[in-house]
């Protein structure tokens, strides 16, 4: 979005919490399209759900976006999975899109979308629930290595968007700092304590995201996040 044309919505969509996993655990993770302008509060859309407020959902993660055009490219990377489990919804967006992915959107970014204001708060960082709604064990560290996570949003405004709604991008304050290249620096790349020190004093990262920074450039440790993508073991 370099030229700041507008893009267009591919899906506007919403879910309830139903039981999933193992042990049936609450997960509003399954999103469908609606087909009507949805109301856009501080905590989401209306009628949309979250059941683990502690992972997802809250001021900071009120929305989440994902590129619709990585669709392609999972079908083409696990072609033993039903290509229909690859389809807008999957992995629990509220917003589906083509024109804007994690190399081109950066953190801080401000859009209008409808008569709603949005700013990009932070990646996702995958969880089991991701394995088991595609029924594949390897989806969640595949996505978070790849870095097709998708992005969340705070709201920033209320209002109303509309399935078919344009999106403008107002602002970028820290154009040097993509989602790529921010789970990279987090996930995949050697630590690079220049690096790691703009990050713990990004002020429009979240204060874990900052922590996390903060906390490897002091004992140079990297976070095991294997463990939030494994399948809870079946409760006796």
């Amino acid at each position: 979005m370099n030229d700041h044309r507008p893009l267009k919505l591919n899906a506007l969509l919403i879910g309830p919490i139903v039981p999933f996993g193992p042990n049936g655990e609450p997960s509003a993770i399954g999103k469908t399209p609606v087909n009507h302008p949805l109301s856009l509060g501080a905590t989401g859309f209306v009628d949309d759900m979250q059941a683990d407020l502690r992972h997802h959902g809250g001021t900071g993660k009120a929305v989440h976006h994902y590129p619709a055009e990585h669709y392609a490219t999972w079908r083409r990377e696990y072609p033993e999975i039903e290509p229909g489990r690859f389809q807008p919804g999957t992995f629990g967006e509220n917003l589906s899109t083509f024109g804007l992915t994690e190399e081109n959107v950066c953190i801080g970014d401000i859009f209008r979308m409808g008569n709603a204001l949005l700013e990009v708060t932070q990646g996702r960082k995958p969880c089991w629930k991701i394995n088991e709604r595609i029924g594949h064990p390897g989806i969640a560290a595949r996505m978070q290595e790849s870095g097709r996570t998708g992005w969340y949003y705070r709201v920033l405004e209320h209002g109303t968007v509309s399935p078919d709604a344009e999106i403008f991008l107002l602002d970028r304050p820290y154009p040097e700092w993509t989602l790529a290249h921010l789970l990279k620096q987090l996930y995949l790349g050697p630590p690079d304590n220049e690096v790691l020190t703009r990050l713990s004093t990004l002020d429009a990262l979240p204060g874990s995201w900052r922590e996390q920074a903060r906390r490897r450039l002091e004992t140079s440790y990297v976070e095991d996040s294997s463990q939030r993508m494994v399948t809870p073991a079946i409760k006796t």
